[in-house]
């Protein structure tokens, strides 16, 4: 049993002479060679700060020339009605008309909803009389004011009169033709003609205030009636302008409360077309700008931008924008999917593949080239737009060789040795 155990250090002894004594033997019986082992070993013992030849990284690139392309911006969005209104009662009432069905064309002022007037009419009638009432007091009033103003002049000629009485007694007691009773006498009728004075001159003004009241209970008379007209008014909902009923209209004998719907009108003539700009386009983005658009049924539309955001979406960091395009069939229906591309200013580009982007150790976006060097460059550019044969970008010069395969392996001065392809294949 302990053979095994002496035959296995025999072995291990065995294989640690060889390998320690006889190691050259042992690798040339393996088939390694010996002087690439010692070369290795030299290289590993060299120093650290020894320089060493930097072999160049090999890339395929393609010689890429700039050109003209009009830079439209592209968008997703959706078809959007010109104009949306939920018709909302404005008072209570029964509804005692007929009700109109979804889909229903309807015109501009056209009768939606009717509702019960009640007792509205009786108290209509009951305004109109207050302010017959309130008008019929104005002959009276009216006549109070001349009368007031005739017992002021009244009371300023007895007033004339007894101040030339009083003068005279005055006269006539100083010579002695007269005696102080009627000296007295005479005053007193100048004091009693003052004071009526006073008193005419009140009631000219009562008359005059009286008239104010008369036309301030007119007014408000008038406005009961108006009041009570406009209540009227409000028990006929209309059509605030020409469109489509998006939904049937309040059904006959529904109650409807202040705030209640009767109908919800569309209006898709002309028809708008709504999408989101980022920040980085929207500069390019022009009101007026002419623009085209794809439904998602294949059909094409053009229009000329309408409105563009001055305010961005907080979350989004997007601008909205909106076309309008003519829809007299009404074919397109308000909420389809579009695509939409509006028209702006020309600029070179260069069309690359877009494997052939990547981002530098700042997280920006752009390629990296062949310089005269044949050395390695990131340089940044900007997207313009993606197509079926690559992606359209801008930021780079007229004529760039650009690495489209093995940029990922390189870093800014590494030497590279570029193969280059024709960028048609």
């Amino acid at each position: 049993m302990r053979i095994i155990p002496i035959l296995t250090a025999l072995l291990v002894t065995a294989f640690l002479f060889f390998l320690v004594v006889k190691r050259e033997s042992l690798l040339g019986f393996a088939g390694v060679d010996t002087a690439q082992t010692d070369t290795t070993q030299q290289d590993e013992a060299e120093p650290e700060g020894a320089a060493k030849p930097q072999r160049a990284v090999g890339v395929i690139a393609v010689h890429s020339q700039a050109r003209e392309i009009d830079s439209a911006v592209l968008l997703r969005g959706q078809t959007e009605a010109a104009r949306q209104v939920d018709v909302r009662a404005e008072t209570s009432g029964q509804v005692v008309s007929e009700p109109l069905r979804k889909g229903a064309f309807v015109e501009k002022g056209q009768i939606l909803c009717t509702l019960d007037p009640g007792t509205r009419a009786s108290s209509l009638a009951e305004a109109e009389a207050r302010l017959a009432e309130a008008r019929a007091r104005i002959p009276e009033t009216e006549a109070q004011i001349p009368r007031a103003e005739a017992q002021l002049e009244q009371a300023r000629a007895q007033l004339e009169e007894a101040q030339i009485n009083d003068n005279a007694a005055r006269k006539l007691s100083r010579g002695g033709y007269a005696s102080d009773t009627r000296v007295a006498q005479t005053a007193a009728s100048v004091r009693t003609s003052e004071a009526a004075i006073k008193s005419a001159e009140a009631g000219v003004k009562t008359a005059a205030s009286g008239m104010l009241t008369v036309d301030a209970s007119i007014q408000a008379a008038e406005a009961g009636v108006a009041a009570a007209q406009k209540e009227i008014s409000r028990l006929t909902l209309r059509a605030p302008f020409e469109g489509i009923l998006e939904s049937d209209t309040a059904e006959l004998g529904a109650l409807l409360q202040p705030g209640a719907s009767c109908a919800t009108v569309i209006q898709l003539d002309p028809i708008k077309l709504v999408g989101f700009v980022p920040e980085t386009q929207v500069s390019r983005v022009k009101v007026g700008a002419l623009s085209g658009a794809k439904l998602t049924t294949g059909q094409t539309l053009t229009g000329k931008v309408s409105f563009l955001g001055r305010s961005a979406d907080p979350l989004t960091r997007t601008f909205r924008v909106e076309i309008e395009v003519p829809n007299p069939n009404l074919m397109i229906r308000d909420g389809q999917t579009t695509e939409i591309i509006i028209g702006a200013e020309g600029s070179k580009a260069h069309l690359v593949a877009q494997s052939a982007l990547t981002l530098n150790n700042e997280g920006l976006l752009g390629v990296r080239v062949v310089d005269a060097q044949s050395l390695a460059r990131f340089m940044p550019v900007t997207l313009l737009r993606d197509s079926v044969e690559g992606v359209w970008i801008a930021g780079l010069p007229e004529q760039v060789d650009i690495i489209i395969i093995g940029q990922e392996y390189v870093v800014d001065g590494v030497p590279v040795a570029a193969s280059f392809e024709d960028p048609a294949q």
